[in-house]
């Protein structure tokens, strides 16, 4: 089987995506399918340093990069189509990831003027809250362009339940597919010492850090964190609140603002994007994990917080009740005082913590994993072709 994965941008700096989308090629590659990925050289405000219009090879499958046209994360590739247009005939299947990006929308259109099979995952894009937020621009372009791809659709692949539960109240009529994400587990048997983390940043050595970690975007609840951690380091003046993740639509200076109201800004670093060694030791040091986001699809960074054994409270946008079901994570409602009384809770009972974080690693470790992953895919996969 060939399956060609279309992603706007694999960037580090945009967050989850590119690595749900090098995690599934790799596993379905070392499943015995080819994997192949095309996307473009974007990364945040930057491009990346990478050769065009030629195969990489990775571990299992191929990537290849386009030139295009970018500010921030709206894209375009010209390139990209026309290769597209020209060699997707070649592939059994092709697999989109993300929605309301009009390179995505090209591809899309290209399968259905040729009769290519195709699915889509939209990774959170179609929840109510993202789309009710800026829903003025939203609007007639989910009409006009979006719904007609998403019905067009063999699959409509879902991360999460409640992802699942609200795609089906649009009322596509396209299958729907609950696959969640994963990781590999190899990245998480032995993590660096903290040490490598504490070098980079030496003045958080002995603070009790509270670990906030995901893009600063308005749905992810900064505005909800930052009266909430105000309120935990009057009560426990040693905490300090480590921010990581890129900016990538300029929301930094507001989401300061919001600690600056809080009164805590000097208790908060905003670390910017981390990678390699730094970020495995990172999790090592951390005390808590906290998501406050208003939606999700299904977090990466909760999945690798959990995965690293650090207790972590999420809020119901999260969309991951299994994992508060099985008592590996705490679920709270996307207010105030319900992150604050959580976070008090665990940073006064460091055991409980402790045992949460046990419990959330073998949980991730037992059931989201990329090879279980890949087979429950290659299997709809052939499904879908077998049609």
């Amino acid at each position: 089987m060939r399956v060609l994965y279309v992603v706007p941008y694999l960037g580090a700096k945009y967050g989850g995506i590119a690595k749900v989308v090098t995690g599934i090629s790799q596993a379905v590659g070392q499943a015995g399918a080819q994997a192949d990925i095309i996307t473009t050289d974007a990364d945040g405000e930057q491009r990346q340093p990478v050769v065009h219009y030629t195969w990489i090879s990775e571990d299992s499958y191929r990537v290849m990069y386009f030139p295009c046209w970018h500010r921030r994360d709206f894209i375009l590739s010209w390139p990209l189509v026309q290769w597209f247009r020209q060699h997707g005939h070649g592939y059994n299947l092709i697999h989109t990831h993300s929605i309301f990006a009009p390179l995505i929308a090209a591809v899309q259109w290209e399968c259905r003027r040729h009769g290519w099979p195709y699915i889509t995952t939209p990774h959170g894009m179609l929840e109510p809250w993202a789309l009710a937020y800026k829903a003025w621009k939203k609007r007639g372009y989910y009409a006009l362009v979006e719904r007609p791809a998403l019905r067009g659709a063999r699959l409509i692949q879902a991360t999460a339940s409640q992802e699942a539960e609200h795609i089906r109240a649009l009322g596509l009529e396209t299958p729907i597919e609950l696959i969640p994400n994963g990781l590999h587990r190899a990245e998480f048997e032995k993590l660096p010492d903290r040490e490598v983390f504490y070098a980079a940043y030496p003045a958080l050595r002995h603070k009790r850090l509270l670990l906030f970690f995901g893009r600063i975007d308005p749905k992810k609840g900064l505005d909800l964190l930052a009266p909430a951690f105000a309120q935990v380091r009057n009560k426990h003046p040693n905490t300090h609140l480590l921010v990581v993740g890129q900016d990538n639509i300029g929301f930094l200076p507001r989401a300061k603002e919001f600690f600056i109201a809080a009164g805590c800004l000097e208790s908060v670093t905003f670390a910017g994007w981390m990678s390699g060694p730094t970020l495995y030791a990172m999790l090592r040091s951390v005390e808590l994990h906290i998501a406050p986001s208003y939606s999700e699809g299904f977090s990466m960074g909760i999945l690798m917080c959990l995965a690293a054994g650090v207790p972590t409270i999420m809020t119901e946008g999260c969309n991951f009740p299994e994992a508060g079901a099985a008592g590996a994570a705490c679920i709270v409602d996307c207010a105030v005082e319900s992150i604050a009384q959580a976070l008090d809770h665990y940073l006064a009972n460091p055991a409980a913590a402790q045992a949460m974080g046990e419990r959330g690693r073998a949980f991730v470790l037992s059931h989201y994993t990329w090879d279980r992953i890949a087979q429950k895919l290659l299997a709809t996969y052939e499904r879908i072709l077998a049609t």
